[in-house]
């Protein structure tokens, strides 16, 4: 479909300003054709102006915008571009059927669908109006009519935003098998489990700027925390007073510390509690990762899921 990781979408030192409120401060972004890039933030870090200048929904006032290398608004490169936002507004009286073959009628090579169909998981709901199903369902449905076009480029903001495990594993599925494909995707998500389990690059944005970008693996390593669980009666509010411990509360029975030297922490917990068991150390994930890039920010409180 694409050269193996040509850049698709970019964005080159854009800045967008609202009044006095800077959306965009100078960003660069790249989308490459054959990964998925997770574009990360707070409310109103300026993910959804990104977007909308990517999408030339709005003007820039300095810097480039281009898609497949033009202006966003040419209509030659929106056809080879699909969109799933939070909003959609799509008609309720019609069929899923109506929709995905109006949709369809859209493009000169559509997928089948059959593919639509099983790609987004609509069995059974072909005949059912949209304005019937559930809003798991309705997700499904705008992912089918974003993919149906065959896009080289595809926009999911927040995606998965009411399905349940299955539904969102079905759907990350369905994400990968595009970007094996070939296809550029640039993902929103406030479930950091799912920017790690998709993710080939994560760009974090903080009052308008890009604060980081790289691979997962990159953005945990500019920590140096550690996880710590275990079984144990230590008190927590006790153990958030020792050296190198960050962070400490229980759930349950099971103590959880954050510390950035996991070393000394375990030999005191031994030390303190001969009866500790099921002691367990892992390198902090993306949610600490993300934290510490925004920290002090208002409302940067991540949401965390079960990781497929």
């Amino acid at each position: 479909m694409n050269g193996e990781h040509t850049v698709l979408a970019r964005l080159d030192r854009v800045r967008k300003a609202y009044g006095k409120v800077e959306a965009l401060a100078g960003v660069d972004l790249k989308v490459r054709g054959g990964q998925l890039l997770a574009l990360l933030g707070p409310n109103g870090a300026g993910k959804s102006t990104a977007i909308g200048m990517l999408l030339g929904l709005d003007t820039v006032d300095a810097g480039t915008v281009a898609l497949f290398g033009a202006p966003p608004h040419d209509m030659t490169v929106r056809r080879r571009v699909g969109v799933m936002l939070q909003s959609a507004g799509i008609p309720d009286t019609l069929k899923i059927v109506e929709l995905l073959e109006l949709t369809r009628s859209y493009y000169a090579q559509p997928r089948s669908l059959a593919d639509c169909v099983a790609l987004a998981g609509l069995d059974g709901l072909l005949e059912r109006r949209y304005g019937r199903l559930s809003g798991g369902q309705q997700r499904r449905v705008q992912f089918a009519l974003a993919v149906c076009g065959r896009p080289q480029l595809l926009f999911l903001d927040e995606p998965t935003t009411g399905l349940d495990i299955e539904a969102r594993r079905m759907l990350w599925r369905a994400i990968r098998e595009l970007v094996a494909e070939g296809c550029g995707v640039l993902l929103t998500t406030h479930y950091l489990e799912e920017a790690e389990a998709l993710a080939d690059r994560v760009a974090v944005l903080d009052r308008g700027r890009l604060v980081a970008e790289g691979t997962v693996d990159e953005l945990r390593n500019h920590l140096v925390q550690r996880r710590i669980r275990c079984l144990s009666a230590l008190p927590a509010e006790v153990v958030a007073g020792w050296p190198h411990v960050l962070d400490a509360r229980r759930d349950g029975a099971r103590l959880e510390i954050v510390s950035d030297a996991a070393e000394p922490v375990v030999r005191r917990l031994l030390a303190d509690d001969a009866a500790l068991s099921g002691l367990e150390v892992q390198r902090a994930g993306l949610a600490e990762a993300f934290l510490e890039l925004t920290r002090g920010v208002s409302g940067a409180e991540p949401h965390t899921q079960e990781a497929a």
